[in-house]
């Protein structure tokens, strides 16, 4: 019981903030070669760029400046209550401050100044008890500076210059050390009795012969240069015979075809004419690692490519080849083939066959009404097809290979419908580049076991656990975390879900409603009592893959069972006895309440 409390523990707490984040990136309409590593997929958002924590892992700093993003703010924000400083200066946002900045009582420098926003100001910044700075600088807000900010007594700088605010100031905000309210229609000024600037302010008009004079030289300088460059390319263009064309190999890159057995190195030209250069349109699906793109090769085979997106730096070609070599030989029915790679100086590329019934996700949940439901035997075939891939991974490959990202989403299904396990190697390709030991926490919430979570370092148990929660997809067709289920009063994980199910014995309940009880109920249950054996708190209860496979098969699940649920009950009867104890009031059970939930000692 306190392990399933310390699983979702682990999980929100990551959640909440890298969840407000990401909506603040997708909000802002970041440009794709920023925020890259901005991803639910990369769980502790402490590890993102941008990004600033305390030591308790707590966002307190977020500053995205001259992103040239042009998207508007996202509401979400509020809910990161220890952040500190957010500056998103020099952008081209748009749209209004959301009230619910208002909640960010940590929050002591917020600039916002150099944007488009519109809309007034919102009073609920007068919230901020702690704020210091506040700069809303040329944008185009309008209507009155509220009254709520004179309530903030530790504001020593505020600039709302260049906008088209009108109307009173609050007197408070004229005792501020630092302040600006230039190029508005306010109450301040020659014709009142305060200035809209104070005296030690170092922006504004006192500033405009300076700019002007930077401003012309830079102009000048600008213009030499694009000058010199239009001569270059004049002169290069009657060189060449103006021979141009639109898909050149990148410079630096290696333009030959080495081979390592049947994988090939791909020329970055011939991928960009395959996707039509990564035409959006081509997209079949993004993820943790990078986009992919639909592709078809000069000899019309049909291909994926997987760009990655986690490479900041040039070099570690040499590493990253090593790597590849090593994935292209794991080889077997259920794992999805390699067949070659592509590197430049700022890009991997890594080239499979193209899997025509795309993945079990999207058969599950994505799927078009024309399309057919993935039927009981199809996913009796899929559990056991992604279970024999995974164990060849753990156990036959030297050495052996982690996924750390098991999901349904990244089993793919072949022509036949059978389980094709991807992106398998990819976390450690990607992580080969870091020098430092430390690495981030890579998969998708809802699938990471617990440990991993908590400390960083994954197993092949942590494999065996998304696994577990693979098949509770398989079983029910529901998202590992589901918010909707909250209207219902229910778990948001499927997992807690499943096993409040099973324990009342409604297994019913528990099956994919599409597959209209064309299934059996009694294949249904071993299914279950795999997926939750696979997820148990402890890595050292989970089953290996191999008996997994056996499980499946039909071979040692009931006495397994038999035994976790001995375990279950034991440890479900004494929680409770502990916890009627506590609540009655003895006091002398509360420390050993604590102790027990604490793990042994």
């Amino acid at each position: 019981m306190w392990d399933d409390s310390l699983i979702k523990w682990l999980i929100f707490m990551f959640m909440i903030s890298g969840d407000a984040l990401y909506q603040l990136k997708l909000s802002l309409g970041a440009p794709a070669n920023q925020l890259i590593d901005w991803n639910p997929s990369h769980v502790d958002p402490c590890t993102w760029s941008n990004v600033i924590c305390d030591n308790n892992d707590q966002v307190t700093s977020v500053t995205l400046s001259g992103m040239n993003c042009s998207g508007t703010l996202s509401s979400k924000i509020g809910i990161l209550n220890t952040l500190t400083t957010l500056t998103l200066k020099g952008n081209g946002i748009t749209g209004e401050i959301p009230k619910e900045f208002g909640n960010l009582s940590s929050l002591s420098s917020l600039d916002l100044g150099n944007n488009r926003l519109s809309g007034e100001i919102p009073s609920s910044l007068g919230d901020l008890k702690r704020l210091q700075f506040l700069t809303l600088s040329q944008n185009n807000l309008t209507g009155a500076i509220p009254e709520s900010l004179s309530r903030l007594q530790n504001l020593i700088n505020i600039l709302l210059d260049s906008n088209h605010l009108s109307g009173h100031i609050p007197e408070h905000l004229f005792q501020i050390p630092k302040y600006n309210f230039t190029g508005n229609r306010l109450n301040c000024g020659a014709n009142f009795p305060q200035p809209c600037e104070s005296d030690n302010s170092d922006s504004g008009a006192s500033n405009k012969p300076k700019i002007g004079i930077i401003v012309g030289i830079v102009g000048g300088t600008i213009i030499l240069l694009l000058f010199v460059g239009l001569l270059f390319f004049v002169c290069k263009g009657r060189h060449k015979g103006y021979k141009h064309d639109m898909f050149e190999d990148v410079a630096g890159e290696v333009d030959q075809r080495i081979a390592f057995g049947q994988l090939k190195r791909f020329a970055y030209r011939e991928l960009q004419l395959a996707t039509d250069n990564f035409n959006e349109k081509n997209i079949l699906g993004q993820g943790g690692f990078g986009k992919v793109y639909k592709g078809v090769l000069q000899d019309n085979t049909k291909v994926a490519v997987k760009r990655l997106t986690d490479f900041e730096s040039p070099g570690g070609d040499a590493a990253f080849q090593r790597e590849v070599e090593m994935i292209s030989v794991a080889v077997h029915r259920n794992l999805l083939r390699l067949i070659g790679f592509c590197t430049t100086p700022s890009e991997r590329l890594l080239v499979y066959p193209f899997m025509p019934n795309l993945s079990v996700a999207y058969r599950l949940r994505e799927r078009k009404p024309e399309e057919p439901v993935l039927d009981w035997a199809r996913r009796k075939r899929v559990a056991l097809g992604a279970a024999r891939g995974l164990e060849y991974l753990h156990e036959h490959c030297n050495p052996k290979i982690i996924h750390r990202d098991v999901k349904a989403a990244n089993v793919l299904l072949d022509e036949d419908f059978e389980a094709v396990v991807g992106d398998f190697g990819l976390a450690k390709l990607v992580d080969v580049r870091k020098t430092n030991v430390t690495t981030q926490v890579r998969g998708t919430m809802g699938h990471i076991a617990p440990e991993y979570l908590s400390t960083g370092k994954s197993s092949e148990r942590t494999d065996v656990f998304g696994y577990g929660i693979m098949l509770l997809e398989l079983v029910t067709g529901q998202r590992a975390i589901d918010f909707s289920r909250l209207e219902e009063e229910d778990d948001v994980l499927l997992l807690d879900h499943v096993k409040k199910l099973e324990r009342e014995k409604r297994l019913d309940d528990i099956v994919d409603c599409n597959l209209n009880e064309h299934y059996n109920i009694q294949e249904v249950e071993m299914m279950i009592q795999v997926a939750l054996l696979c997820t148990q708190a402890s890595p050292e209860d989970r089953p290996a893959m191999s008996e997994v496979v056996r499980m499946l098969e039909g071979e040692g699940l009931a006495e397994r069972w038999e035994e976790w649920q001995h375990v279950e009950d034991t440890r479900r009867q004494e929680y409770e006895r502990l916890q009627r104890r506590f609540e009655w009031g003895d006091d002398s059970s509360y420390n050993q309440l604590a102790i027990e939930l604490s793990g042994g000692r």
